[in-house]
């Protein structure tokens, strides 16, 4: 059934009554209670307004151009004829990234996924990598668990993924066992005749003294318009660390919005690096919360957009407890009419002492017309504490440029080595050599 948008009024429950139809009758649904879940955060949706630039956590994104694509949900009856070679990776060489499992439209494909039988040895036992239906049942209460605390959802958008939640990506790291070889997520959006609404949710579980790399890949068969609405749940055990690449290269007409919400323990280490560079409008909200002490928590962005692109940086680190550590740097390389959003919060309330945190948003303007909105944010009521902020917005140093000019090169390539130098600050934190390659190639488009 398409849905034939009206009104932000009708908008919400007409997807909420699709999305009720998916999940019946899947075996999982009972082994880890989604019926229950699904059906508490439909109430959430239906009692919820679509957002808009009223309201103050999207005073500078209009998600309105939504109301005008006419969303239905994935058809479940047919495999997805799909060859991956038809969708470009994110890394020129396949061994970069050995170990994949794919979803289209957010459920599992298994004909498209990977898992390298050379590689296979090399791994624990236990770790599973695939998705709700094949996790090994010792499992199953634990990801229940996890599940259980998406019910502490405070937006529409998470509460609809989970209305609609049939199938997810899972991800488990058994107690002290270091995973090497990055584990590649790949979330394959794929319209048919019309717009689709495709929800991925992601499930990472590293148990105490564990370790993993996980490269969360989002992308779009096509230029039409599609609406990603993706969820993704990180749990990172005492003394594990878990690095996260998220990467989100949707096309031109895409709209995406994501939620990545991490739990911290004691002792634990986490690393985000997000990279955003497509889609029309997209949005990534990024939470983190510390519950234990001595916690290290690392998060870098780096947003590369033109057109008429708009992309929005939300993330909020809750810190809880003593000697927690945080280092945040958001960068964002902006274009022609493309417009940047970024705001980020960090809480170091009372209980919080020790704390030893900085962020920083540095954006770059390539024309006169681009456009970047930027709100760093501390909130502090510890009294022993470090803590640092700030913010910059600039242009291309035309003396920069002629010096360089002046040592031999063109006016172009002079602009191109500068926008370079800005975005390697985060591009060489990328622990995928052939992954930091792709990205250098986009920073040269930027400029032409």
């Amino acid at each position: 059934m398409i849905t034939q948008v009206a009104n932000r009024e009708t908008f919400l429950p007409e997807l909420v009554n699709q999305c009720r139809k998916l999940g019946k009758g899947k075996r999982e649904g009972c082994a880890y209670g989604l019926k229950d879940l699904r059906d508490a955060a439909a109430e959430y949706v239906l009692g919820s307004k679509f957002p808009t630039t009223r309201d103050e956590e999207w005073r500078f994104t209009d998600i309105s151009p939504l109301l005008e694509i006419p969303l239905q949900v994935p058809d479940l009856t047919h495999e997805p004829n799909l060859a991956l070679s038809s969708l470009t990776l994110p890394v020129s060489a396949k061994d970069a990234l050995p170990l994949r499992v794919v979803f289209v439209n957010g459920y599992y494909a298994p004909q498209l996924s990977t898992m390298e039988a050379s590689l296979l040895p090399t791994l624990a036992m236990e770790f599973f990598a695939g998705n709700l239906s094949n996790a090994p049942g010792n499992y199953h209460a634990r990801i229940r668990e996890l599940l259980n605390q998406e019910q502490q959802y405070n937006d529409v958008f998470t509460a609809l993924n989970i209305t609609g939640l049939a199938d997810a990506a899972v991800v488990y790291v058994p107690k002290n066992q270091q995973i090497e070889t990055p584990i590649h997520l790949l979330f394959i959006t794929m319209p048919g005749e019309t717009p689709v609404l495709a929800q991925p949710h992601c499930l990472v579980i590293a148990e105490s003294g564990s370790s993993v790399s996980i490269v969360e890949d989002f992308a779009v068969i096509g230029n039409i318009a599609t609406f990603t609405n993706a969820v993704t749940q990180i749990w990172v055990g005492e003394n594990a660390a878990v690095n996260h690449i998220r990467l989100q290269r949707e096309g031109r007409e895409a709209i995406h919005v994501g939620r990545s919400a991490i739990a911290q323990s004691r002792d634990s280490r986490y690393t985000c690096n997000a990279i955003s560079l497509g889609g029309k409008i997209s949005r990534h909200n990024l939470e983190v919360f510390q519950t234990g002490e001595q916690t290290e928590t690392t998060v870098n962005g780096l947003t590369m957009i033109a057109g008429e692109q708009l992309s929005d940086t939300h993330s909020a680190i809750n810190l809880s407890k003593p000697h927690g550590t945080t280092r945040q740097l958001h960068k964002c390389i902006v274009a022609d009419k493309a417009h940047a959003v970024f705001n980020g919060k960090v809480f170091v309330p009372q209980a919080a002492q020790l704390t030893d945190a900085a962020q920083l948003n540095r954006n770059l303007l390539l024309s006169p017309k681009a456009r970047v909105d930027t709100k760093p944010q501390l909130e502090i009521t510890a009294d022993n504490v470090k803590c640092s902020h700030g913010a910059t917005v600039s242009q291309l140093d035309a003396e920069e440029v002629f010096y360089l000019q002046s040592r031999g090169l063109n006016e172009n390539d002079s602009r191109n080595l500068l926008i370079n130098a800005f975005a390697a600050e985060i591009i060489n934190k990328l622990p995928i050599p052939s992954l930091r390659e792709t990205l250098y190639s986009v920073v040269k488009q930027m400029e032409r």
